[in-house]
C-alpha cells in the first residue's frame, strides 16, 4: 500500500492510494458518491492475483482532496491524468461504480491515448440530456433518492440538512439502508461490505460535505465531453434490481454508446454488482493491456 499527494496546479490537492500488485498494470477506481479512496478488501485480493495496480484517489473535497467549487464531470479526467503523469504512467484502465460511472466515461472521452479500457458500473445518465429526450430520470429510485436529488435540483444548500448523521455501529448502518435497497442488494450486504461502506464514507466526509455536494451538482450538469466521442473499449454494467441508479439508465447509456459491450444483468442490482462482478471487470480491462 502507498499514500500520496498530488499536486495538480497551485493550491489544490489530491490524496491518492495505490494497493494491490504495486508492479502491475494501472486500474484507477473511480469512488461513488459519498465515498473515498479507499479499496475494498476482496478488489484488492482480486487485483493483486491478475497483477492490477488499483489506484484510487480523493475527488476534490472528499477525504484528503481539497474542494474545488463548481467542479465538472470532465474534470475528473484532468485530476486523473495529473495523477497518472505524477505516478509516471503512460497507459493506464480506469473503472467507476455509481457516482464514480460518469467519472470512468469522462475518462474514456477525454484521454483515448492513455485510457487502455474502461468500466463504467451502475452509472446514471447524464440528466441534462435525457430530460430532453423523454426518459423519466426519478423512476426507479428509492424515495430517498427521489428526494435527495430534486432538493438538489431545487436549493444545494439542502444537502446539510439530507445527509445523517455519521452511523458508527453495523447494525445502525444495515437498518439506514434497509428502507432503500432492492431484495437483491440486501442479499448482498455482507459485513465485510458494510464495514468497508462504512469506513469510505467516513473518510470521505470527514472534512465536511463539499465533495458530495459537488458531485452531484456535477452530475445533474452538462458533464462537459460528448458521449458518442468515446473510442476506447468499454464495458456498461447495470442491473435490474438497482434502486440508486435505475436500470433505465444503463439502457439509456447502452443505446447512446453502441461501440461498448453492455452487461445489463437481470439478477443483480446496485451494491451485487460492486460485491461479485468487479472480478469480471478487472479480468477484462487486464485483457486490454495485453
Amino acid at each position: 500500500m502507498r499514500e500520496s499527494d498530488v499536486h495538480p496546479q497551485a493550491g489544490r490537492v489530491l490524496r491518492v492510494l495505490e494497493e494491490g500488485d504495486l508492479g502491475g498494470h494501472p486500474v484507477f477506481v473511480l469512488h461513488g458518491t459519498p465515498g473515498s479512496r479507499l479499496l475494498y478488501r476482496k478488489h484488492v485480493e482480486d487485483a493483486t492475483r491478475r497483477g492490477l495496480r488499483l489506484i484510487g484517489y480523493d475527488r476534490p473535497g472528499y477525504g484528503g482532496s481539497t474542494p474545488a467549487r463548481g467542479r465538472r464531470v470532465a474534470d475528473a479526467a484532468t485530476d486523473v491524468l495529473a495523477i497518472a503523469r505524477a505516478l509516471g504512467l503512460d497507459r493506464f484502465a480506469v473503472w467507476g461504480h455509481s457516482g464514480g460511472g460518469h467519472h470512468a466515461l469522462a475518462c474514456a472521452a477525454l484521454l483515448p491515448d492513455r485510457v487502455v479500457s474502461a468500466a463504467a458500473i451502475a452509472a446514471d445518465a447524464p440528466y441534462s440530456e435525457v430530460t430532453a429526450e423523454g426518459l423519466d430520470w426519478f423512476r426507479g429510485m428509492s424515495d430517498w433518492h427521489r428526494q435527495y436529488f430534486r432538493a438538489m435540483i431545487e436549493d444545494p444548500l439542502a444537502l446539510d440538512e439530507l445527509t445523517a448523521p455519521e452511523i458508527r455501529a453495523r447494525a445502525e448502518f444495515r437498518e439506514r439502508l434497509a428502507s432503500i435497497l432492492s431484495d437483491v442488494d440486501r442479499a448482498a450486504l455482507t459485513d465485510e461490505l458494510i464495514d468497508y461502506a462504512m469506513a469510505s464514507e467516513r473518510e470521505g466526509q470527514r472534512e465536511g460535505l463539499a465533495g458530495g455536494r459537488d458531485d452531484t451538482l456535477a452530475e445533474l450538469a452538462p458533464w462537459g465531453f460528448e458521449l458518442a466521442g468515446i473510442r476506447v473499449p468499454l464495458q456498461i454494467w447495470h442491473g435490474r434490481h438497482d434502486r440508486f441508479v435505475p436500470f433505465a439508465h444503463g439502457e439509456w447509456l447502452a443505446a447512446h454508446l453502441p461501440r461498448a459491450e453492455a452487461h445489463l444483468e437481470s439478477e443483480e442490482g446496485h451494491l451485487s454488482l460492486f460485491e461479485r462482478r468487479i472480478p469480471d471487470v478487472h479480468a477484462w480491462l487486464r485483457s486490454h493491456f495485453d
